[in-house]
Formats: C-alpha cells, sequence, structure tokens
C-alpha cells in the first residue's frame, strides 16, 4: 500500500449541527420517545412534502411495518427486484408472505414494469419496487399495474432520499406506503434509523403503535396489539434534524462527488449504462428527462470477462477500498433453500450482479482522491 493513506468506502458528513443537536438531547434528560422524535418526523415530512413521516429503527424495520400494514401475510406473493440490499426481500420473510422476483431494467437496474408485469399471478397481493442506488424507480408504470391489479404498493426508497421520478415527483411522495434509510452511507444519517410515510392518518397511528410494542395511543402500558421495540433514540433524532436541515447541500456535494468520478473515468471508456460499450466499464445511468439520481453509492460496472476479487485486491494494495455491489438476492442460501431458485432465471440481475463494484464515495472527497481512485482501477485493469 502507498503511503497516501487509506480512502474508505463511505464516510459521514457530520458537523458541528450534529453535534449541538445530540448534546442538547443528552442533557435533556430524554433519551427516547422525546421532543427530538417528533420534530424530526415533521422536519422531514416538511422537507419531502408529505403530511407525515414516522421515524423507526431501521429502513428493515420500516420495510417490516410497511408489510404489517398493508396485510401482506402467509402465501401473498409480492413482486419485488433481486438486485437490491437483502432486507427487501427478507421484510417478506418476516410475515411469511413469498417474494416473487422479476428481472431488472438493464439502464436503471430497477424493475422492469414489464417483467413485473409477467409476474402478477392470481396469488400476488402486491409490488415492492426498490428504488436502486438512489435512481426512481418507474412509478408510473408500477403503479398503473397495481391499480389494474388491486395490488398495494411499498416502496423501497432506503437508498434514494432525495431522488425525483420521471414525473417530477420526489420519491415517497406518491401516495404508497415508502420507506427511508439512514444508514451511515446513506445520503442523510443517523448512525442506524429509518423513516416510513405512511398512505393515511390509520396507518401512521399503527406504526407509531406496532414500533412501540403496540402500546395504545393513551396510556403508559396499555398495549392493544402485536408489537416490536422498533423505535429511534432522541439522539439519533437530533442527528437527523441536523442532516434535514443540511439535506439539499449534502445531496449536492455527492452529485459533485459523481461528477468527478464521470470525468476522471471517461479516459478508460466508461460511459452510463446505455450509452456505451456493453461490454466495457459501465457508470450508473444518467438523469433522463425530470428524472435526478440521489447518489447513495458510486457503483461501477466492469469490463465482461474482468477478475473482480483481482480488482478487489489490487486496489486494497493501493490503500482503496472496494466492494461487491449487489449480489442478487435471490441466489443467496436461505432464498435457495426456501424457494429453490437457481443461477440462469433472472440474466440481467445476475450479469449486473457478477460485474458491480462500489468505489469510495462520500461528500468528502475532492478531484484528488477521485482521480487516485480512477488511476488505481486503471493500474487494476491492466489499462494505460
Amino acid at each position: 500500500m502507498s503511503g497516501e493513506g487509506i480512502i474508505p468506502l463511505a464516510r459521514p458528513d457530520l458537523g458541528p449541527r450534529e453535534e449541538e443537536l445530540v448534546l442538547e438531547a443528552l442533557r435533556s434528560g430524554r433519551l427516547s420517545l422525546g421532543p427530538m422524535l417528533e420534530r424530526f418526523e415533521r422536519d422531514f415530512a416538511a422537507w419531502i412534502g408529505t403530511d407525515d413521516a414516522v421515524a423507526i429503527s431501521s429502513g428493515t424495520t420500516a420495510l417490516h411495518l410497511g408489510v404489517r400494514a398493508l396485510g401482506w401475510g402467509p402465501g401473498d406473493e409480492v413482486v419485488t427486484s433481486p438486485f437490491s440490499f437483502v432486507s427487501s426481500a427478507n421484510c417478506l420473510l418476516y410475515e411469511d408472505a413469498v417474494p416473487v422476483f422479476c428481472d431488472i431494467d438493464p439502464v436503471t437496474l430497477n424493475m422492469d414494469p414489464s417483467a413485473a408485469a409477467a409476474a402478477v399471478t392470481e396469488r400476488t397481493s402486491g409490488l415492492l419496487p426498490v428504488h436502486i442506488f438512489g435512481c426512481a424507480a418507474a412509478m408510473p408504470e408500477l403503479e398503473r399495474l397495481a391499480a389494474n391489479r388491486g395490488l398495494g404498493v411499498l416502496e423501497d426508497a432506503a437508498e434514494a432520499t432525495g431522488a425525483v421520478d420521471a414525473e417530477g415527483i420526489k420519491v415517497g411522495t406518491r401516495g404508497n406506503i415508502a420507506i427511508f434509510g439512514f444508514y451511515p452511507n446513506k445520503q442523510l444519517v443517523t448512525g442506524e434509523g429509518g423513516m416510513a410515510i405512511p398512505s393515511d392518518r390509520d396507518v401512521a397511528a399503527l406504526m407509531r403503535s406496532e414500533r412501540n410494542q403496540g402500546r395504545a395511543e393513551m396510556g403508559w402500558l396499555a398495549h392493544e396489539r402485536l408489537g416490536f421495540n422498533y423505535r429511534i433514540t432522541d439522539l439519533q433524532a437530533a442527528l437527523g434534524i441536523a442532516q434535514v436541515e443540511r439535506a439539499d447541500a449534502l445531496i449536492a456535494e455527492r452529485t459533485r462527488v459523481a461528477q468527478l468520478y464521470a470525468q476522471a473515468l471517461e479516459p478508460l471508456g466508461a460511459a452510463p449504462a446505455g450509452q456505451g460499450d456493453p461490454e466495457g466499464l459501465i457508470l450508473l445511468s444518467a438523469d433522463q428527462g425530470l428524472a435526478r439520481r440521489s447518489w447513495f453509492v458510486y457503483v461501477v460496472q466492469l469490463p465482461a470477462g474482468a477478475d473482480r476479487d483481482g480488482v478487489i485486491a489490487a486496489l486494497a494494495e493501493r490503500g482503496i477500498d472496494s466492494k461487491t455491489y449487489l449480489p442478487s438476492i435471490h441466489l443467496m442460501p436461505h432464498f435457495r433453500e426456501r424457494f429453490g431458485f437457481r443461477e440462469g432465471q433472472l440474466p440481467i440481475a445476475e450479469a449486473v450482479s457478477n460485474r458491480s463494484l462500489a468505489l469510495p464515495f462520500f461528500t468528502a472527497m475532492g478531484e484528488t482522491e477521485v482521480e487516485r481512485v480512477a488511476a488505481a482501477l486503471a493500474e487494476a485493469l491492466g489499462r494505460p
């Protein structure tokens, strides 16, 4: 490894305002279910443009409460994407619902609406689209499918806080149940934490009860339904408030770093998906029309035939973190064993999974660091 220091895969952007609000929460003595929680929910809802938002312990637990709110249970089939973080499918297993994976669009890497339509049967109860890597899914088409077949919709926007879809609508504000995540590598961070956007007041009340052990709206130890400990602390909420205050600036900085990468990788023949050599180095798709990506990670697809493990090792020798991103969910052991999935069933998702690599990506990256990553990647690929 060179003496330049390690460039990590991700690094949260935290500053004096986050510290100020966390100290305020500490000194208040209210560390859970306090004023910071309500303020975080109110501020996030106002920023994103919804009537309400329910803060929950993680994006995964928010998905679980969304599944329950839609009534998906044993034997109910839900069409979703195989190219996602595993929680978007695990949340269905929690309630014994059945994930039905359909293939993805090779450009956006989101669920292909035509493949989703082909996967719908009389046993289908809903759709769970994932806004992968901050790119909005094809919600107009998916919503039409859902309306025509009487299906519920749960949007996994854990990676897409601030993204805008093809109709110019901010992700999470279309009226479906939607969730966001605030893990340390996300656009907005609270350490652990998530947010659910309820479809109406009744769903909001249900989620607030279920996140807190099924507690009744009035009554300290009055529990009226099955619930969970899915609470978020006021310390996490304090971080969230500060992050929402800076949300637009944080997202803009991530866009800046993505633009630096596109420029630095261009000499290697890199191009956005659908615009260059499909066998070459492929970047995430460019914005189209009104749609705007909210940059979550910087993932490239390596040239066909490249030794990905060798590239990762070569980057590590040069002090640069990188990771495979993402494996296809249907080929994970517990899905293979339970549902009999096998290689070759979803060829586009599997091909993208086999070529994808996440490079370091965070707001503090400058031109020098990006160029260092690009140069190391060129060397690892054996290119000048």
